[in-house]
Protein backbone atom coordinates (compact mmCIF):
# COMPACT_ATOMS: atom_id res chain seq x y z
CA UNK A 1 0.00 0.00 0.00
CA UNK A 2 1.23 3.62 -0.66
CA UNK A 3 0.95 5.93 2.19
CA UNK A 4 1.16 9.50 2.47
CA UNK A 5 1.55 11.45 5.70
CA UNK A 6 0.98 14.87 5.35
CA UNK A 7 2.97 17.07 7.99
CA UNK A 8 5.87 15.87 10.58
CA UNK A 9 5.38 16.93 13.84
CA UNK A 10 6.12 13.91 16.45
CA UNK A 11 2.71 12.26 15.80
CA UNK A 12 2.98 12.10 12.15
CA UNK A 13 6.40 11.44 12.09
CA UNK A 14 5.48 8.65 14.36
CA UNK A 15 2.55 7.41 12.57
CA UNK A 16 4.44 7.30 9.26
CA UNK A 17 7.23 5.29 11.06
CA UNK A 18 4.68 2.59 12.27
CA UNK A 19 3.40 2.10 8.63
CA UNK A 20 6.80 1.87 7.37
CA UNK A 21 7.92 -0.55 9.29
CA UNK A 22 4.73 -3.12 9.27
CA UNK A 23 5.42 -6.52 7.89
CA UNK A 24 2.98 -6.35 4.81
CA UNK A 25 5.79 -3.77 3.00
CA UNK A 26 3.98 -0.25 2.87
CA UNK A 27 5.72 2.59 0.83
CA UNK A 28 5.34 5.18 2.92
CA UNK A 29 5.82 9.29 2.16
CA UNK A 30 6.28 11.57 5.12
CA UNK A 31 5.62 15.02 3.66
CA UNK A 32 7.12 18.03 5.51
CA UNK A 33 6.60 21.67 4.48
CA UNK A 34 9.72 23.11 5.53
CA UNK A 35 12.45 21.73 3.41
CA UNK A 36 15.17 22.14 5.56
CA UNK A 37 13.41 20.22 7.87
CA UNK A 38 12.73 17.48 5.27
CA UNK A 39 16.20 17.55 4.56
CA UNK A 40 17.64 17.37 7.74
CA UNK A 41 15.36 13.97 8.67
CA UNK A 42 16.90 12.96 5.50
CA UNK A 43 20.26 13.21 5.88
CA UNK A 44 19.98 12.08 9.70
CA UNK A 45 17.39 9.12 9.25
CA UNK A 46 15.10 10.61 12.12
CA UNK A 47 13.33 13.70 13.38
CA UNK A 48 15.78 15.20 15.34
CA UNK A 49 13.19 17.98 16.45
CA UNK A 50 10.20 15.85 17.74
CA UNK A 51 11.56 12.20 17.96
CA UNK A 52 15.54 12.47 19.06
CA UNK A 53 17.21 9.35 18.65
CA UNK A 54 14.23 7.17 16.82
CA UNK A 55 15.63 5.55 13.44
CA UNK A 56 13.34 5.72 10.48
CA UNK A 57 12.35 2.66 9.09
CA UNK A 58 14.49 2.20 5.69
CA UNK A 59 10.83 2.38 3.77
CA UNK A 60 9.85 5.54 4.67
CA UNK A 61 10.96 8.63 2.78
CA UNK A 62 10.71 12.27 2.86
CA UNK A 63 9.37 14.90 0.43
CA UNK A 64 8.51 18.30 0.03
CA UNK A 65 7.08 18.84 -3.06
CA UNK A 66 4.89 21.88 -3.43
CA UNK A 67 2.15 19.95 -5.56
CA UNK A 68 0.13 17.79 -2.19
CA UNK A 69 -2.86 16.86 -4.39
CA UNK A 70 -0.60 15.29 -7.16
CA UNK A 71 1.04 13.66 -4.20
CA UNK A 72 -2.09 12.46 -2.91
CA UNK A 73 -3.88 11.20 -5.74
CA UNK A 74 -0.74 9.01 -6.10
CA UNK A 75 -1.35 7.41 -3.27
CA UNK A 76 -4.04 4.23 -1.56
CA UNK A 77 -4.19 6.20 1.53
CA UNK A 78 -3.44 9.95 2.38
CA UNK A 79 -2.99 10.71 6.70
CA UNK A 80 -3.42 14.53 7.59
CA UNK A 81 -1.11 14.90 10.55
CA UNK A 82 -1.32 18.77 10.77
CA UNK A 83 -2.72 20.81 14.35
CA UNK A 84 -6.29 21.17 14.13
CA UNK A 85 -6.16 24.78 12.79
CA UNK A 86 -4.52 23.68 9.57
CA UNK A 87 -6.73 20.94 8.80
CA UNK A 88 -9.37 23.07 7.08
CA UNK A 89 -7.06 24.48 4.59
CA UNK A 90 -5.25 20.85 4.40
CA UNK A 91 -8.62 19.34 3.85
CA UNK A 92 -9.78 21.37 1.20
CA UNK A 93 -6.60 20.87 -1.09
CA UNK A 94 -7.51 17.62 -0.49
CA UNK A 95 -11.27 17.94 -1.45
CA UNK A 96 -11.12 16.37 -4.75
CA UNK A 97 -9.07 13.58 -3.64
CA UNK A 98 -10.91 9.78 -4.03
CA UNK A 99 -8.51 8.07 -1.88
CA UNK A 100 -9.25 7.55 1.81
CA UNK A 101 -8.25 10.34 4.05
CA UNK A 102 -8.11 10.54 7.81
CA UNK A 103 -6.80 12.74 10.30
CA UNK A 104 -4.77 12.63 13.46
CA UNK A 105 -5.47 15.79 15.16
CA UNK A 106 -7.85 15.98 18.45
CA UNK A 107 -9.96 19.32 18.79
CA UNK A 108 -12.36 21.57 18.07
CA UNK A 109 -11.52 24.08 15.48
CA UNK A 110 -11.11 27.67 17.14
CA UNK A 111 -13.50 29.92 16.03
CA UNK A 112 -16.22 27.81 14.18
CA UNK A 113 -16.49 24.95 17.08
CA UNK A 114 -16.48 22.07 14.61
CA UNK A 115 -14.65 18.87 14.98
CA UNK A 116 -12.83 17.39 11.89
CA UNK A 117 -15.54 15.59 10.70
CA UNK A 118 -18.02 18.32 10.58
CA UNK A 119 -15.33 20.32 8.96
CA UNK A 120 -15.06 17.99 6.28
CA UNK A 121 -17.94 18.07 5.43
CA UNK A 122 -18.32 21.53 4.92
CA UNK A 123 -15.42 21.70 2.74
CA UNK A 124 -14.90 18.58 0.93
CA UNK A 125 -18.03 16.26 1.52
CA UNK A 126 -17.57 14.00 -1.07
CA UNK A 127 -14.20 13.06 0.27
CA UNK A 128 -14.06 9.04 1.65
CA UNK A 129 -12.80 10.07 5.12
CA UNK A 130 -11.71 9.08 8.71
CA UNK A 131 -10.06 9.77 12.14
CA UNK A 132 -7.44 7.75 13.53
CA UNK A 133 -7.58 8.59 17.62
CA UNK A 134 -6.91 6.40 20.96
CA UNK A 135 -4.74 6.52 23.60
CA UNK A 136 -1.54 6.78 22.42
CA UNK A 137 2.02 8.92 22.99
CA UNK A 138 3.80 9.79 19.70
CA UNK A 139 7.44 8.39 21.36
CA UNK A 140 6.26 5.17 22.16
CA UNK A 141 4.89 4.05 18.83
CA UNK A 142 7.65 5.39 17.04
CA UNK A 143 9.77 2.58 19.51
CA UNK A 144 7.47 0.28 18.20
CA UNK A 145 5.49 -0.17 21.97
CA UNK A 146 2.36 -1.78 22.09
CA UNK A 147 -0.42 0.40 21.29
CA UNK A 148 -4.09 0.37 20.66
CA UNK A 149 -6.03 3.08 18.50
CA UNK A 150 -9.74 3.52 17.18
CA UNK A 151 -10.07 3.88 12.96
CA UNK A 152 -13.58 5.82 12.89
CA UNK A 153 -15.50 6.55 9.98
CA UNK A 154 -18.97 6.42 8.87
CA UNK A 155 -17.31 4.77 5.26
CA UNK A 156 -16.57 0.78 5.52
CA UNK A 157 -14.08 1.04 3.03
CA UNK A 158 -12.36 3.48 4.97
CA UNK A 159 -12.36 1.76 7.80
CA UNK A 160 -10.86 -1.39 6.62
CA UNK A 161 -8.04 0.82 4.86
CA UNK A 162 -7.12 2.27 8.31
CA UNK A 163 -6.91 -0.77 9.46
CA UNK A 164 -4.83 -2.47 6.43
CA UNK A 165 -2.36 0.42 6.97
CA UNK A 166 -1.76 0.41 10.60
CA UNK A 167 -2.80 -3.11 12.46
CA UNK A 168 0.53 -5.11 13.20
CA UNK A 169 1.87 -6.62 16.36
CA UNK A 170 3.06 -3.30 17.84
CA UNK A 171 0.14 -1.99 17.18
CA UNK A 172 -3.45 -2.93 17.72
CA UNK A 173 -6.49 -0.87 15.38
CA UNK A 174 -10.10 -1.22 16.01
CA UNK A 175 -12.89 -0.15 13.63
CA UNK A 176 -15.88 1.88 14.53
CA UNK A 177 -18.04 3.65 13.22
CA UNK A 178 -19.03 6.45 15.39
CA UNK A 179 -17.05 9.29 14.78
CA UNK A 180 -18.99 12.02 16.61
CA UNK A 181 -18.24 9.88 19.81
CA UNK A 182 -14.26 9.40 18.52
CA UNK A 183 -13.76 13.15 17.99
CA UNK A 184 -15.48 14.66 21.18
CA UNK A 185 -13.25 11.90 23.12
CA UNK A 186 -10.17 12.66 21.61
CA UNK A 187 -10.88 16.85 22.23
CA UNK A 188 -12.55 17.02 25.29
CA UNK A 189 -9.74 14.62 26.84
CA UNK A 190 -7.44 17.52 26.00
CA UNK A 191 -8.88 19.95 28.29
CA UNK A 192 -9.86 17.62 31.17
CA UNK A 193 -6.03 16.58 31.25
CA UNK A 194 -5.18 20.32 31.93
CA UNK A 195 -7.03 19.86 35.06
CA UNK A 196 -5.71 17.25 36.15
CA UNK A 197 -2.29 18.33 35.95
CA UNK A 198 -3.18 21.28 38.02
CA UNK A 199 -4.68 19.02 40.78
CA UNK A 200 -1.35 16.49 40.55
CA UNK A 201 0.52 20.09 40.59
CA UNK A 202 -1.08 21.69 43.70
CA UNK A 203 -0.55 17.84 45.43
CA UNK A 204 -4.01 17.22 45.96
CA UNK A 205 -3.44 13.33 46.11
CA UNK A 206 -4.73 10.67 43.97
CA UNK A 207 -7.90 10.46 45.25
CA UNK A 208 -8.58 13.94 43.91
CA UNK A 209 -6.90 13.02 40.36
CA UNK A 210 -9.46 9.74 40.29
CA UNK A 211 -12.15 12.04 40.92
CA UNK A 212 -11.46 14.63 38.62
CA UNK A 213 -11.03 11.87 35.87
CA UNK A 214 -13.93 9.75 36.79
CA UNK A 215 -15.91 13.20 36.54
CA UNK A 216 -14.73 14.23 33.69
CA UNK A 217 -15.45 10.90 32.36
CA UNK A 218 -18.81 12.26 32.66
CA UNK A 219 -19.11 15.76 31.18
CA UNK A 220 -17.24 14.04 28.22
CA UNK A 221 -19.71 11.49 27.68
CA UNK A 222 -22.64 14.34 28.51
CA UNK A 223 -21.28 16.40 25.69
CA UNK A 224 -20.97 13.10 23.24
CA UNK A 225 -24.57 11.87 23.70
CA UNK A 226 -25.88 15.46 23.14
CA UNK A 227 -23.94 15.70 19.92
CA UNK A 228 -25.20 12.30 18.70
CA UNK A 229 -23.03 9.93 19.36
CA UNK A 230 -23.23 6.86 21.36
CA UNK A 231 -22.41 6.26 25.08
CA UNK A 232 -20.25 3.18 24.94
CA UNK A 233 -18.14 4.94 22.70
CA UNK A 234 -16.91 7.08 25.58
CA UNK A 235 -15.92 3.62 27.99
CA UNK A 236 -13.60 2.46 25.08
CA UNK A 237 -9.71 3.31 23.80
CA UNK A 238 -11.28 6.98 22.21
CA UNK A 239 -12.99 7.66 25.80
CA UNK A 240 -11.89 6.78 28.89
CA UNK A 241 -8.86 4.86 27.47
CA UNK A 242 -7.64 8.07 25.87
CA UNK A 243 -8.42 10.15 29.05
CA UNK A 244 -6.53 8.05 31.58
CA UNK A 245 -3.48 8.33 29.37
CA UNK A 246 -3.51 12.02 28.86
CA UNK A 247 -4.68 12.84 32.20
CA UNK A 248 -2.19 10.56 33.92
CA UNK A 249 1.18 10.09 31.60
CA UNK A 250 4.06 11.90 31.95
CA UNK A 251 4.28 12.66 28.22
CA UNK A 252 1.15 14.56 27.82
CA UNK A 253 1.38 18.30 26.54
CA UNK A 254 -1.96 18.96 27.99
CA UNK A 255 -1.10 17.41 31.71
CA UNK A 256 1.92 19.44 31.65
CA UNK A 257 0.17 22.62 30.85
CA UNK A 258 -1.57 21.96 34.22
CA UNK A 259 1.65 21.33 36.13
CA UNK A 260 3.12 24.57 34.75
CA UNK A 261 -0.26 26.61 35.88
CA UNK A 262 0.02 25.26 39.46
CA UNK A 263 3.52 26.04 39.77
CA UNK A 264 2.75 29.89 38.92
CA UNK A 265 4.20 30.09 35.21
CA UNK A 266 1.84 32.08 33.00
CA UNK A 267 0.20 30.61 30.12
CA UNK A 268 2.46 32.14 27.80
CA UNK A 269 5.21 30.63 29.81
CA UNK A 270 4.00 26.85 30.21
CA UNK A 271 2.95 26.74 26.42
CA UNK A 272 6.61 28.40 25.05
CA UNK A 273 8.27 25.53 27.28
CA UNK A 274 6.25 22.62 25.24
CA UNK A 275 8.01 23.18 22.43
CA UNK A 276 4.61 21.67 20.85
CA UNK A 277 0.75 22.39 20.39
CA UNK A 278 -1.26 21.38 23.50
CA UNK A 279 -4.40 21.26 21.80
CA UNK A 280 -6.27 21.78 24.94
CA UNK A 281 -5.16 25.35 25.07
CA UNK A 282 -6.45 25.97 21.92
CA UNK A 283 -9.92 24.24 22.43
CA UNK A 284 -11.26 24.32 25.93
CA UNK A 285 -13.32 27.66 25.35
CA UNK A 286 -15.33 26.05 21.91
CA UNK A 287 -16.12 22.72 23.74
CA UNK A 288 -17.60 24.84 27.15
CA UNK A 289 -19.62 27.25 24.02
CA UNK A 290 -20.72 23.96 22.40
CA UNK A 291 -21.89 22.59 25.98
CA UNK A 292 -23.67 25.18 26.85
CA UNK A 293 -25.48 26.26 23.48
CA UNK A 294 -26.88 22.52 24.26
CA UNK A 295 -27.37 22.84 27.63
CA UNK A 296 -25.04 20.43 28.66
CA UNK A 297 -22.99 20.96 31.77
CA UNK A 298 -19.23 21.08 31.91
CA UNK A 299 -17.75 22.64 35.31
CA UNK A 300 -14.42 20.70 34.77
CA UNK A 301 -14.11 22.46 31.79
CA UNK A 302 -15.95 25.33 32.18
CA UNK A 303 -13.17 26.04 35.48
CA UNK A 304 -10.23 24.95 32.82
CA UNK A 305 -11.39 28.06 31.02
CA UNK A 306 -11.90 29.96 33.79
CA UNK A 307 -7.52 29.18 34.85
CA UNK A 308 -6.33 29.84 31.34
CA UNK A 309 -8.55 32.94 31.02
CA UNK A 310 -6.08 34.04 33.83
CA UNK A 311 -9.81 34.69 35.49
CA UNK A 312 -8.90 32.38 38.56
CA UNK A 313 -6.09 31.02 40.37
CA UNK A 314 -5.38 27.30 40.76
CA UNK A 315 -6.39 27.05 44.13
CA UNK A 316 -9.48 28.66 43.17
CA UNK A 317 -10.70 26.20 40.75
CA UNK A 318 -10.41 23.51 43.07
CA UNK A 319 -11.91 25.33 45.98
CA UNK A 320 -15.02 25.95 43.44
CA UNK A 321 -15.20 22.46 42.07
CA UNK A 322 -15.59 21.22 45.81
CA UNK A 323 -17.86 23.90 46.84
CA UNK A 324 -20.65 22.38 44.46
CA UNK A 325 -23.76 21.11 45.75
CA UNK A 326 -24.18 17.69 46.69
CA UNK A 327 -25.35 15.51 43.73
CA UNK A 328 -26.73 12.33 42.73
CA UNK A 329 -24.30 10.04 40.60
CA UNK A 330 -25.72 9.68 37.75
CA UNK A 331 -23.92 9.97 34.49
Amino acid sequence: MKIVVLGAGAWGTAMAMSAAAHPAGHAVTLWARDSAQAAAMQAARENARYLAGQVFPPALSLSTQGDVVALARAADLVIVATPMAALRPMLTLLKDVRVPVAWLCKGFESGTGRMGHEVCAEVAPLLPSGVLSGPSFALEVAQSRPTALVAASAEPAVRETLVAAFHSPALRVYANDDMVGVEVGGAVKNVLAIATGLCDGLALGLNARAALVTRGLAEMTRLGVALGARRETFMGLSGMGDLVLTATGDLSRNRRVGLLLAQGKTLEEATASLGHVAEGVYCARTVVERARALGVEMPIAQAVVGLLDGHVKPSDVVAALMGRDPAVEAG
